[in-house]
């Protein structure tokens, strides 16, 4: 299956691609560009600039073209303004464990809560200091959830929304946990181990669910999109033209399109991968969900 390139982005790191339905765009955001991006098919591309670095968004429901970010403070309203920047309003602030840290992946589960991990810059330190948070409309504050993770990522639910997954992308973990979910109080429960990936081409990196209940997941590193069964057995993997994909979503009319996301390392050769940082299009047969929105 060949991927498509939907735009030579060259995002530093291309993350949180997210297909707004009644847009029929894409977005997604560079986080050290601390930039959200828009693509449409017709009407091309466009990008606006933030005050803080982005890592994931959700479009919120009750203020249309308006999103909820988690970025390096804590968690934002973002409106995008015609001057090409981004009007940023603070949702919940967030004390961090530790210094020099930021927000990573994250999206709304089914009922429309926002969840989003944090880390630390230095990804090489290994350091166990990353949260996991979720914060519902009406929340005072953002929640954390769950701690003693490095590089958290990897956030999907099932179908039903009753089971969550959570993965973590340092080299010394390359795991991916599923929780029973309670979707009334969007509490997770016992955490068990449903893909151990350090045997696997590829860290375990942004992900999404399509409508068989399937979870894909981006192989950063070897350049695949790996599928697993709900049972965890790796279905299939498809490749892309870089070696960091970063984050996948469902998109396009039918929804039938895999959206990938990439990172382009800094002072490295990239005569081996000319397009990294860029957005690819999979088709790979299956469809997935409307992304949820925060609020709803």
């Amino acid at each position: 299956m060949q991927a498509e390139l939907v735009l030579d982005a060259r995002n530093g790191t291309g993350e949180s691609p997210v297909w707004h339905a009644a847009e029929q765009a894409l977005y997604w955001v560079d986080i050290p560009a601390r930039a959200l991006h828009r693509w449409h098919a017709t009407e091309g591309h466009a990008s606006w600039s933030a005050p803080e670095m982005i890592a994931c968004i959700a479009p919120r429901a009750d203020r249309p073209g308006t999103w909820i970010a988690g970025m390096e403070s804590g968690l934002f309203s973002l409106e995008p303004r015609a001057d090409g920047t981004l009007a940023a309003t603070s949702v919940a602030p967030v004390e961090h464990a530790a210094p020099a840290m930021r927000f990573n992946d994250g999206r709304c589960d089914r009922q429309g809560r926002f969840w989003a991990g944090t880390m630390l810059l230095d990804m090489a330190a290994g350091a166990r200091v990353g949260r996991l948070y979720s914060h519902g409309r009406g929340d005072a504050s953002a929640a954390s959830r769950l701690d003693d993770l490095i590089v958290p990522n990897g956030l999907a639910w099932s179908p039903d929304g009753r089971t969550m997954y959570l993965s973590d992308s340092h080299p010394s973990v390359q795991a991916v946990w599923a929780f029973d979910y309670d979707t009334a109080s969007g509490t997770p429960s016992n955490r068990r181990l449903f893909i151990d990936m350090k045997p696997l081409p590829g860290r375990p990196d942004g992900a999404a669910i399509d409508a068989e209940g399937c979870y894909w997941i981006c192989g950063n590193d070897a350049g695949l999109v790996h599928r697993f069964t709900p049972g965890g057995r790796l279905d299939r993997s498809l490749a892309v033209p870089v070696k960091k994909p970063a984050m996948c979503a469902f998109g396009g009319a039918g929804l039938d399109t895999l959206f990938v996301t990439s990172i382009r390392p800094g002072h490295t050769d990239l005569s081996d991968q000319p397009l990294a940082g860029g957005v690819f299009a999979l088709r790979p047969g299956v469809t997935g969900f409307p992304e949820p929105m925060y609020g709803t």
